[in-house]
């Protein structure tokens, strides 16, 4: 080795390695060094717990997109692999859910009144919530959950949130990129509300139990009773699991968009035949609550203003979690 001797100080090199010569006493400052600040500076080194520029370290988390990855991806593959249906629990356990909800809604409730293919409306419906429930439950743990590869290792702690966040992602057959970007920036605000007090964490599953009566997943919010005022429909539509729950449903189900209200031209009696009938087909005639691209805005919107306020308010706290 060209090059011996030890490590000034723990921290981050500015400059690249830099090695005191063998022999120094580094118990006393060299000449011309009045403190370790400035010995620090000689020595392109800073304090192991500065926060990085918020470029910068968004930087840092890109740089470790591979490892986000990989990480993703094994806690993916070993999370059923003690059961001996493996992956298939994936797709299983939304179905089951699914038919639970068909029951009790469907059958016992008529929530499908109103609702062309309430089959396909349904699990669409269950799949999508689910993604962005996980997403937030597990956002709430995640820094708690892995404080031991936090103090083992130092990388962007943004990794960890994101990395499950690609696991739901994996998870979900449809690749949805405005839910998946929104579901980032709310992990990482669960993730610090959830790093510094447990409280949260049991909360987080209870509140998202009543978001989920609330976005539409087992019934149509069109289809609503007509003495609910449209400005309540618009505020339920425009909720944002709501959003994305109706955008992909109008992506893949053509009856959903056959049958969107607006869809044709209004028509005061068919829309009130719809209203006490509810005939799927009618709903069409109907005045729509909101438009398919008040939807798309609604979604890029949320998408947007929750990854910058995630990101922004993770990256304030980057510091709390501590360094390998």
């Amino acid at each position: 080795m060209k090059d011996s001797g030890r490590l000034t100080a723990p921290g981050s090199l500015l400059k690249g390695a830099v090695l005191a010569p063998a022999g120094e006493d580094l118990g006393q400052l060299p000449d011309g060094s009045d403190s370790l600040a400035d010995l620090a500076a000689q020595y392109g080194l800073r304090p192991s717990s500065a926060r990085p520029g918020l470029l910068a370290y968004i930087g840092l988390v890109w740089q470790r997109r591979h490892f986000i990855a990989a990480y993703a991806t094994a806690r993916n593959v070993s999370m059923y692999t003690e059961a001996r249906l493996g992956q298939l629990w994936q797709v299983l356990t939304p179905l089951l859910n699914s038919a639970v909800y068909y029951l009790i809604f469907g059958v016992l409730f008529k929530a499908n009144r109103g609702i062309e293919n309430y089959t396909a409306y349904l699990v669409t419906g269950v799949f999508i919530f689910a993604f962005t429930e996980r997403s937030i439950v597990v956002g709430s743990t995640v820094m708690r959950a892995n404080i031991a590869l936090i103090r083992a290792l130092y990388f962007p702690r943004a990794c960890l949130p994101l990395a499950y966040v690609l696991v739901e992602f994996q998870q979900l057959v449809l690749s949805l990129v405005l839910q998946a970007t929104f579901n980032v920036g709310a992990a990482l605000i669960m993730a610090r509300l959830g790093a510094g007090a447990q409280d949260i964490s049991q909360l987080v599953p209870f509140l998202l139990r009543v978001w989920r009566y609330f976005c539409g997943v087992m019934y149509s919010i069109a289809s609503l009773p007509a003495t609910l005022p449209e400005w309540a429909k618009g505020v339920l539509s425009l909720n944002p699991a709501a959003v994305y729950i109706s955008l992909t449903r109008y992506a893949i189900m053509e009856t959903e968009r056959a049958n969107a209200p607006g869809a044709k031209p209004y028509n005061a009696a068919a829309c009130h035949i719809f209203n006490v009938k509810k005939i799927p087909q009618l709903q069409a005639y109907c005045h729509p609550s909101i438009t398919i691209n008040e939807l798309w805005v609604a979604g890029i919107g949320w998408a947007i203003v929750t990854l910058v306020v995630g990101v922004l308010y993770f990256w304030q706290a980057e510091t709390r979690y501590g360094r390998g």
